[in-house]
């Protein structure tokens, strides 16, 4: 399960995130590219962009429950 405490601070201040448990296995990136992001150099995503619709949050929620190693969490700030 994410942890809050442990996010990365590139992620978007908001209800989703992506923290240290993160593997770069592109799996949110793939299912929210408009969402989720890779940062080069370390190697792991974050969440560059809240969503802005139903869908993408839709899409959001579907990258959380795919993440092989439960590092997307949803209990950020809103």
């Amino acid at each position: 399960m994410a942890d809050l405490e442990n996010s990365y601070e590139d992620n978007l201040k908001g209800k989703f995130y992506v923290d240290d448990q993160c593997i770069d296995c592109d799996l949110c990136r793939e299912t929210a590219p408009d969402n989720f992001t890779r940062h080069e150099d370390g190697g792991y995503s974050y969440l560059f962009k809240q969503p802005a619709s139903d869908q993408e949050t839709e899409l959001c929620n579907e990258a959380m429950e795919g993440c092989p190693v439960e590092a997307i969490g949803d209990d950020g700030e809103e």
